[in-house]
C-alpha cells in the first residue's frame, strides 16, 4: 500500500492492474484465515441492480446501487451509515446534478463478503497516507452499464471528463462480459491528458485525487450487437467529513 500512495501523491492518479492486486488480496486473506477468494461472490450482487431513474438524457443503459459509510482516522473498515440520497451539485455533475438521488441500497450481502472488506482496508490505508489523520465519508456506488440488444448507448460516464467534488476516488473493475473499449482517461485540470488504460481484467483497479485531476470513460461497445453486453463497476469515493469542495458526494 505504500508504493501505491506514494504512487498516489506524486501523480494524482494509478493504474493498478487485476495481477498486482490479486496476490495482495491473496496474502491478505491468508493473513487472517479466510481461505475463500470470494471476489465471485461480490460479483454476483451485480446482477440485481435497479434501473437507474435519474438519467436526464434519456438513457437505459445504467443500474446502480447505492450506500454511504464513515471511518475515523486510522480505521481499517467502514461503518455502515443509514441509507441517505445521493447529491452533487451541477458544478460537478450537469446532467444529472442539482437533486437528491435515491437509489436501491446495497445488498448487505455485498458489504460482508472478504472482497469488499479487502478493498475498504486498502483504500483507507492508501488514502489515509495521502491525508493522514483523517475522518473520511465514503460512498459506494455499483455501477452496471449495458449495451447490445436494444441498448443502442453504453456511456459508463455519460457527463464525459468530470470531477467527482470529494477527495480520492477509487474505481474497481468486477466484471466485463460481451464489450470491448471502455478505455479509462485521465487529464489535468487544464484537460491535458496524462494517462490512458482499460480496466477489462476483475480487479484492475484506479485510484485518483479527485482535487487533481479529471477522469471519464468511453463508450462501450458490445462484440456481438445481437446480445447485452455488460461493465460492472465498484466505486468507492472518499471526502473528508465535515468538509465540501461545492459538492456533497460523487457521480
Amino acid at each position: 500500500m505504500t508504493s501505491l500512495s506514494e504512487r498516489l501523491e506524486r501523480d494524482g492518479h494509478l493504474f493498478a492492474p487485476a495481477g498486482d492486486i490479486a496476490p495482495v488480496f491473496q496474502a491478505w486473506c491468508a493473513a487472517r484465515d479466510r481461505r475463500a477468494l470470494d471476489h465471485d461472490v461480490l460479483a454476483r450482487y451485480w446482477d440485481d441492480l435497479a434501473p437507474d431513474r435519474f438519467m436526464n438524457d434519456g438513457g437505459r443503459y445504467r443500474r446502480r446501487r447505492h450506500a454511504v459509510f464513515s471511518a475515523s482516522a486510522g480505521a481499517q473498515a467502514l461503518t455502515r451509515e443509514p441509507h441517505q440520497a445521493h447529491f452533487q451539485t451541477t458544478d460537478f455533475n450537469r446532467l444529472n446534478g442539482g437533486i437528491e438521488r435515491h437509489f436501491e441500497p446495497v445488498a448487505d450481502g455485498a458489504v460482508n463478503t472478504h472482497a469488499f472488506a479487502f478493498l475498504c482496508e486498502l483504500c483507507l490505508g492508501v488514502f489515509g497516507r495521502c491525508a493522514p489523520g483523517t475522518d473520511w465519508h465514503v460512498e459506494m456506488h455499483q455501477f452496471r452499464i449495458e449495451v447490445g440488444g436494444d441498448i443502442n448507448a453504453g456511456l459508463p460516464t455519460p457527463e464525459g471528463l468530470h470531477r467527482d467534488g470529494v477527495d480520492f476516488v477509487a474505481m474497481v473493475m468486477i466484471q466485463r462480459r460481451n464489450v470491448r473499449e471502455g478505455v479509462s482517461c485521465i487529464h489535468d485540470l487544464d484537460r491535458r491528458e496524462l494517462a490512458a488504460f482499460t480496466l477489462a481484467e476483475s480487479l484492475d483497479m484506479a485510484l485518483v485525487d479527485d482535487t487533481r485531476v479529471l477522469h471519464g470513460v468511453t463508450p462501450i461497445v458490445a462484440e456481438d450487437a445481437s446480445r447485452v453486453g455488460t461493465r460492472d463497476l465498484l466505486v468507492l469515493t472518499f471526502r473528508r467529513r465535515g468538509y465540501s469542495s461545492d459538492g456533497d458526494s460523487p457521480v
